[in-house]
């Protein structure tokens, strides 16, 4: 009798240490399930960027969504500051996938776009693009964004009186959007904003005064400068434009640039409110000019592109590494010196949209010639980006920084 108890007991306690480990198993699944699976493509935050596993939220990497439920913010049509230039639709792009992509960082979520908050975050603020024509596309695309949220057309308006400085302005919040034509940065024989197509190129590379005293005292100041530096050897002015003793000198461009950055950065360390002013640099904007880089047919560009390049970490030719270091180096030792300057990195992420190009469907600079006609790929642009498109992204990861106050990595 007592070894049949014996018995009986060792096997409920066989049968609850089962149970026990069964449970357990079961827990534990679970809370491995619920750490690990996430959902496939996590929706825009509205607040700030939140961030997976405690890892830095680095905003430029990783991959395009297709969105077409919160993209694009405006419509081309109903934005009355849009470029002809940019503006694909108008001039007959047929199809629109272009304008439905969202950038997707990996470890974290940008916030929602609102521009209302933009607009408070701006009030009684200046804040200017300063640069080329790629930084005058991303200023379009900023105030289409903002005025979007503005429902009377007297409450804003625009003023362009012919020179370097255009200027958006928001008369509720008494907020300004600007942009500032200095595609060199320095002082050049391109600084007419409309006479600069010239054929040979000249610097001041050591002058920068003539352009930055229109914007060093604003809030925020956004600076590009790249395209116009693409050509081995620039020419260097020591000395003045109206005087004839000046001395010229043709120097290799990498090293050129690297001083007009110089230039630029002594100019801010001794003229900007640190407390005041943020400073960003938007880097290199890519070109998609040459479609057998992405596997396409040779002599074609972006002309008829209407998908994105899926190869991770492509990078084309119209891009330059060795530029992205100048600017790196010249601002860690600015920074060094007190002064940070925001790299907004848009390279990468935009190396992916051969389709955002107007390619063919824009206001030309010139009338077409015959033979560019019956060849629609001579004549396309594939420098620029149409709108709404690539551009908004660029001014949905400034939003991160200005609106929520945040620097990643």
């Amino acid at each position: 009798m007592a070894k049949q108890q014996l018995l009986m007991l060792g096997i409920r306690a066989s049968f609850h240490t089962l149970s026990a480990v069964l449970v357990a198993g079961v827990i534990f699944t679970a809370v491995f399930l619920s750490r690990n699976v996430l959902p496939k493509e996590p929706p825009q935050s509205d607040g700030a960027p939140n961030v997976e596993d405690g890892r830095d939220c680095n905003l430029f990497e990783g991959k395009w969504v297709f969105d077409n439920e919160s993209n694009p913010i405006y419509n081309e049509e109903e934005c009355k500051f849009m470029s002809d230039q940019l503006a694909c639709e108008k001039f007959g792009r047929k199809d629109s996938s272009y304008k439905f992509w969202r950038w997707q960082p990996r470890t974290c979520n940008l916030p929602r776009f609102n521009g209302t908050k933009l607009l408070e975050s701006l009030r009684n603020k200046r804040m200017v693009y300063v640069g080329d024509s790629l930084n005058r596309g991303q200023w379009v695309s900023m105030v289409c964004m903002a005025s979007s949220v503005i429902t009377s057309p007297n409450l804003m308006h625009m003023h362009n009186n012919g020179s370097n400085l255009i200027t958006f302005k928001s008369l509720e919040y008494n907020a300004t959007i600007d942009f500032y034509w200095a595609p060199l940065l320095v002082e050049s024989n391109s600084d007419d904003p409309t006479n600069h197509r010239l054929p040979e190129r000249i610097v001041r590379i050591q002058s920068i005064e003539k352009h930055a005293r229109h914007w060093t005292e604003s809030d925020i100041i956004v600076l590009n400068s790249y395209l116009w530096w693409r050509m081995p050897h620039i020419k260097t002015l020591w000395g003045s434009f109206e005087k004839l003793d000046g001395i010229y000198k043709e120097v290799e461009m990498v090293r050129v640039y690297e001083m007009a950055l110089q230039t630029l950065s002594q100019w801010l360390e001794v003229h900007v409110n640190s407390n005041r002013t943020k400073l960003f640099f938007m880097s290199m904007s890519p070109t998609h000019e040459r479609a057998e880089e992405w596997g396409g047919e040779t002599n074609q560009n972006c002309y008829g592109e209407t998908s994105l390049i899926d190869k991770e970490g492509y990078n084309g030719r119209g891009s330059d590494p060795k530029m992205m270091r100048v600017v790196e180096n010249v601002f860690d030792r600015l920074k060094g010196r007190g002064l940070n300057m925001h790299m907004i990195n848009i390279t990468q992420l935009s190396e992916y949209r051969k389709d955002g190009h107007p390619s063919i469907y824009r206001k030309q600079w010139e009338q077409l010639k015959e033979d560019q006609v019956l060849d629609p790929s001579s004549y396309s642009d594939c420098i620029h980006w149409c709108l709404p498109g690539v551009p908004d992204v660029w001014n949905h990861l400034l939003y991160a920084y200005i609106v929520d106050n945040h620097h990643f990595t």
